[in-house]
C-alpha cells in the first residue's frame, strides 16, 4: 500500500522523466509509467519487448517520443519495478502537427510544446489517470507547484537555466493540485544525471533532444512545404515603406527576427520585421523596426486571479522560451484579451508565440501573441 497514493508518471524515455519517476517512488508514491504513442513510436512498441523485464531495443531516433525512447522508457520502468503502459495518442498528436503547419501557413510562429503539454500531458493524460485511479500526473519538467492560500501556484524551477514553466502556462488552474514536477526542486542538471547514474538507470548519459520530435532532420520548412505547398509561393520582399527589395521563395522560410539567409544586400543589417500571409510578403527593416512597446495576447489562461478589467497590474512578461522576462504592465479588456505594455521596447514580438505573465517566480497566466504594437494604443 503506497503512503502517498497513485501517480501517473509521463515517461518519455529521457533522463528527466526517468529520475522524476525514481524520486516519486522513493517518496512513497505508487507509480505507474506511461509512454505516449505519437506515430513512429507506436510501430516500435509493437515490436519491442512485451514485458518490462525484457531488454530495450536499439534507439532508432533521438527525440521525446521516438521509437528508441519508447524502448528506453520501458527499460527504466523495469529497473524501477513499476507498471508500464503505452497509450496511443497518434490521432491527438496529428492535430498538433496540423496546428503547427497551419500556423506557419498563416505567417505565425507556433509553439507545439505548449500545445502538447496543454492538450496531452495535462489534458488527455489526466483523463487516463482518472481511468486507472491515479490522483496525480507527474512529468520531468523543470517547474514547481507551490502552495498558496487560495490554491497552488505554478512557479519557476530552482534551476533557472532549465526552467520550463513558460511551456506549462496552459495547464488549467483546477488541475494544478494534481500536477507534480519533482525536478523543480533540483538546482542543476548534473545532479539529475548523478541520481540516474547512482541508480543504474540506462538513460543516465542519454543526450538531450534539441529538436521538435515530429520534424524530420530538424527542418520544419520541409514538413510545412509537404503539407501546405501554398507556402512555397514566391512573393515580394519589402521595406517598411512598401518598396520592393527583392523576392522570396515562400514565407515558410522566414520568421520574425530572422537576420541571416535573407538574400538581400544592404548597407546595414536587416531583420524580418513582419510577415503578411494574405499579401504573401516579407517585410525587412533595421533592428529599430523590430522593436515593440506592447502586444495583444489572446486565448489567455489564468493560473491566478486576473486583474479587474482595465486595471493595470505590474508583471514580468516572457515572450519566447529563451527570452528573459521583461518588466511591464498587463491589463485585461472586456473580450478577455490582455494588453501588455513593456517598460522597455522588446525585439521580435512574434505572433503565434506565447506571452507568459509572471509575478517574480510565480506564473500568473499566459496567452498567445496576436500582434505586436509599436506604440501604446
Amino acid at each position: 500500500m503506497s503512503r502517498n497514493g497513485k501517480v501517473l508518471v509521463a515517461m518519455s524515455g529521457g533522463v528527466d522523466s526517468s529520475v522524476a519517476a525514481c524520486l516519486l517512488k522513493e517518496q512513497g508514491y505508487d507509480c505507474v509509467g506511461v509512454f505516449m504513442w505519437v506515430g513512429e513510436a507506436a510501430e516500435a512498441v509493437g515490436s519491442a519487448a512485451r514485458t518490462a523485464s525484457e531488454p530495450a531495443l536499439p534507439r532508432l531516433k533521438q527525440g521525446c517520443c521516438s521509437a528508441g525512447d519508447a524502448c528506453d522508457a520501458r527499460a527504466v520502468a523495469a529497473k524501477l519495478g513499476i507498471p508500464f503502459y503505452s497509450v496511443d495518442f497518434h490521432a491527438e498528436f496529428e492535430r498538433i502537427i496540423e496546428y503547427f503547419v497551419d500556423e506557419y501557413a498563416r505567417a505565425r510562429t507556433p509553439n507545439p510544446c505548449v500545445v502538447c503539454n496543454t492538450q496531452l500531458k495535462f489534458g488527455k493524460l489526466l483523463a487516463y489517470a482518472d481511468m486507472i485511479g491515479a490522483e496525480i500526473v507527474a512529468t520531468g519538467h523543470y517547474a514547481r507547484v507551490l502552495p498558496a492560500q487560495d490554491g497552488p501556484r505554478l512557479a519557476r524551477a530552482l534551476n533557472q537555466a532549465k526552467d520550463q514553466s513558460y511551456v506549462l502556462f496552459g495547464i488549467q488552474r483546477p488541475n494544478l493540485p494534481r500536477c507534480r514536477f519533482p525536478l523543480g526542486e533540483i538546482a542543476d542538471k548534473a545532479t539529475v544525471r548523478r541520481i540516474a547514474a547512482d541508480l543504474g538507470l540506462p538513460v543516465h548519459d542519454k543526450p538531450e533532444s534539441q529538436e521538435i520530435c515530429f520534424v524530420p532532420n530538424n527542418d520544419y520548412t520541409q514538413l510545412v512545404r509537404a503539407r501546405r505547398p501554398e507556402t512555397e509561393r514566391p512573393g515580394d520582399v519589402l521595406d517598411s515603406r512598401g518598396r520592393v527589395l527583392g523576392t522570396h521563395a515562400g514565407i515558410v522560410n522566414y520568421t520574425v527576427g530572422q537576420r541571416h539567409g535573407l538574400g538581400i544586400a544592404a548597407a546595414q543589417p536587416l531583420y524580418v520585421t513582419r510577415l503578411d500571409a494574405a499579401a504573401n510578403t516579407v517585410v525587412l527593416g533595421p533592428r529599430a523596426e523590430l522593436l515593440s512597446t506592447a502586444l495583444i495576447a489572446e486565448q489567455v489562461n489564468w493560473l491566478a486571479d486576473p486583474p479587474p478589467t482595465g486595471v493595470p497590474r505590474a508583471a514580468q512578461v516572457q515572450i519566447r522560451y529563451h527570452h528573459t522576462a521583461a518588466p511591464g504592465e498587463i491589463r485585461t479588456d472586456r473580450d478577455g484579451h490582455v494588453d501588455v505594455r513593456f517598460a522597455e521596447p522588446q525585439a521580435a514580438v512574434t505572433p503565434g508565440q506565447a506571452a507568459v505573465f509572471y509575478d517574480g517566480e510565480i506564473v500568473l497566466g499566459g496567452g498567445w501573441i496576436a500582434r505586436p504594437v509599436k506604440s501604446p494604443e
